[in-house]
């Protein structure tokens, strides 16, 4: 993380809720005297949100981005009370995780769609992919169900018909060239390109990880209808989703000034949505009812 970035954020990282609540009480981050700040749960740098704290605070709003190292916790914190928003996930993520963890958190607006990509260092395009090839991909249900889709589009694989959202490897109809899978959580999976054939990356990801997405062997298109419950979201415990301060800085996400810094640090990957709040609700309740099935 950039040295501008940490002294104006809080990294947090910890394995187990409680951890998470002692972490956060030793950062200052739940108690203390400035009950106005707004924190927001936010995965990696994200230093379109360093833009966002400047504009906010034009608007008489005090926001603090709160960095997480695992998208296992970012939900925790804010159905706990700790943080007052996140922004780090799409919506099948998000349905998964109200499901697994028994809450009731919503969209409040829509940031981007962030493309995944197939990338290797071992080979320049997938018709070279060798028979036996080991591939990573993202562990959690949302993102590996995305993975397969990806490698079913880019005709790695076939999944059985009808196929939902959240595929696992018992789907694959058909694997000609009889490719291996190695999941592993999202945010680690760049590091294991030297070590496997291909490794699927969200272009979030990529981005930090200083991977230049133009490089991808495959990418999703983030304008097909298909793509939609990838959307990334603004999220936020659901008896306060009519926050007006909320909903202020949700505009201020989508403000030219904001978009224009996520185009920079993201070397332009991640396409910026323009979706209702029920839209995105409307959207999430579909993905949360395939989930059920």
């Amino acid at each position: 993380m950039h040295r501008s970035a940490l002294s104006r954020r809080t990294a947090v990282a910890a394995a187990t809720g409680t951890a998470l609540t002692v972490l956060l009480s030793g950062c200052g981050l739940i108690g203390g005297d400035d009950s106005k700040t707004i924190k927001v749960g936010v995965s990696g740098d994200a230093q379109e949100w360093d833009t966002l704290v400047e504009e906010a605070k034009k608007e008489g709003l005090d926001v603090e981005p709160v960095s997480f190292d695992d998208y296992s916790l970012p939900n925790k914190a804010l159905a706990a009370g700790d943080i007052d928003l996140n922004a780090f996930q799409h919506l099948v993520f998000l349905a998964q995780s109200n499901l697994e963890n028994k809450t009731d958190i919503v969209p409040l607006s829509a940031t981007t769609v962030a493309p995944m990509g197939i990338y290797s260092k071992k080979i320049t395009k997938l018709q070279d992919l060798k028979a036996g090839a080991k591939i990573a991909h993202p562990d959690d249900p949302a993102n590996e169900g995305r993975a397969l889709h990806l490698l079913d589009r880019a005709k790695v694989i076939e999944l059985k018909p009808g196929t939902g959202l959240y595929a696992t490897p018992e789907d694959v109809a058909k694997n000609p060239k009889n490719v291996t899978f190695t999941p592993v959580n999202a945010q680690q999976t760049p590091r294991l390109l030297p070590d496997v054939d291909v490794a699927i990356i969200n272009d979030g990801v990529a981005s930090l990880a200083k991977i230049d997405a133009k490089s991808a062997l495959f990418h999703d298109d983030p304008k097909d209808p298909a793509i939609r419950p990838y959307v990334n979201v603004i999220a936020v415990r659901e008896g306060e989703k009519d926050n007006p301060d909320y909903a202020k800085i949700a505009k201020l996400y989508a403000s030219k000034p904001v978009q224009d810094a996520h185009r920079r640090y993201a070397n332009g990957t991640g396409v910026h949505l323009d979706l209702s709040q029920p839209e995105l609700e409307k959207e999430l309740d579909r993905v949360a009812q395939q989930l059920k099935k």
